[in-house]
């Protein structure tokens, strides 16, 4: 079988381990590279023998010229929206990088392009890949703990994030786009969908202009369980393990936890089983980060799977779309002091 044939938008911080996870998945070529200024595109072309390099105003030359299977857009948030018309214009498959777009408005309208061209589009959304998360999430399925009825999500933190991502500074909304785009999505894998929201954010960094601490309270699934995810990136804790995530469940006939270096816990009447679940190890990954690179490779894979008609790929447009309406929807719960009922509509308010 022949491999599927991309180009990457954008070759920034992010698109080499992109690049390496869609190798690592296999089954696919690179073909071309586009960044907004050229030498980046060439010098990671040069790094993986590639040797199609556009750059700004060539987008369109890119999408007309080159045979693809489908595009990856790496780039930032504010080119999705663009770049997913101009390919779904072209009947060309997406995958798109997270948050989706910058507005709930233009999530929508990414989907609909999609969906009126009739190719799919998926969301690189990774973090619910994460091997520890998995095994979590098999755990609790098992039904041992019994029936949950509360939840905390917790991933909180001192990493110095704006260290080599200054521009995040910048950004007039930043945790919840930039973390609470997996943090929800991951409660949403764990839990299933939300029907209300509450959320408060807070800016402890004084010199940044979004917030970088949030709390989202949220009725989730059929039984309505309490789900609290807790985000922060100005927060020194003794368990702070950069980038994990923490997860603790209470059910009925137990509690399961997801702690400190990949260990998780089952209590029941019968005692408490715990075991460590650690990612696997991959040499092109940058150690601060690995946990996050090893969890691209189950991602791309499900992705090339879907795109040769082999199995629905989980992180759709029309799944994440779910899961922005939750980042979205915090930011007008923030704003408003109220609560937010679910499904939240671009222009729509809906207060509880």
């Amino acid at each position: 079988m022949s491999n599927l044939r991309f180009a990457m938008f954008g070759t920034g911080f992010w698109s080499r381990f992109q690049l390496a996870g869609w190798y690592e998945a296999g089954g696919v070529e690179c073909v071309a590279l586009y960044n907004r200024t050229r030498a980046k595109a060439e010098q990671l072309g040069q790094a993986w023998n590639i040797d199609k390099v556009y750059s700004d105003g060539e987008a369109e030359a890119l999408l007309d010229n080159e045979q693809l299977d489908f595009v990856d857009i790496c780039t930032n948030v504010e080119t999705h929206y663009p770049f997913v018309k101009l390919a779904a214009e072209r009947k060309l498959p997406v995958v798109c990088q997270k948050p989706m777009a910058t507005t709930l408005a233009e999530c929508e309208a990414m989907v609909a392009a999609c969906r009126e061209a009739n190719v799919p589009l998926f969301i690189n959304e990774n973090w619910r890949w994460q091997q520890p998360l998995r095994d979590f999430k098999r755990m609790l399925d098992s039904g041992r703990i019994g029936k949950p009825f509360r939840a905390r999500i917790h991933y909180v933190n001192s990493f110095p994030v704006f260290d080599n991502q200054p521009f995040l500074k910048e950004l007039e909304q930043f945790i919840l786009t930039d973390i609470g785009s997996h943090i929800l999505d991951a409660a949403r894998f764990l839990f299933g969908d939300a029907q209300t929201l509450y959320a408060h954010t807070y800016r402890a960094h004084p010199d940044i202009k979004g917030e970088d601490v949030a709390t989202v309270m949220m009725t989730m699934g059929d039984d309505a369980l309490t789900v609290v995810c807790e985000m922060s990136y100005a927060s020194r804790t003794e368990i702070e393990r950069f980038p994990e995530t923490y997860v603790y469940v209470e059910g009925h006939n137990g509690f399961l936890e997801l702690g400190p270096d990949f260990w998780i816990r089952e209590t029941t009447a019968d005692g408490t089983l715990a075991k460590r679940y650690p990612p696997p190890r991959y040499p092109w990954a940058d150690p601060a980060y690995d946990l996050i690179h090893a969890s691209i490779v189950p991602t791309q894979a499900d992705f090339v799977q879907a795109l040769r008609g082999e199995g629905a790929a989980e992180t759709t447009g029309d799944d994440n779309l779910k899961t922005m309406q939750l980042v979205f929807g915090s930011y007008e719960s923030a704003a408003s002091g109220q609560v937010i009922t679910l499904p939240f509509t671009a222009g729509a308010p809906s207060l509880a």
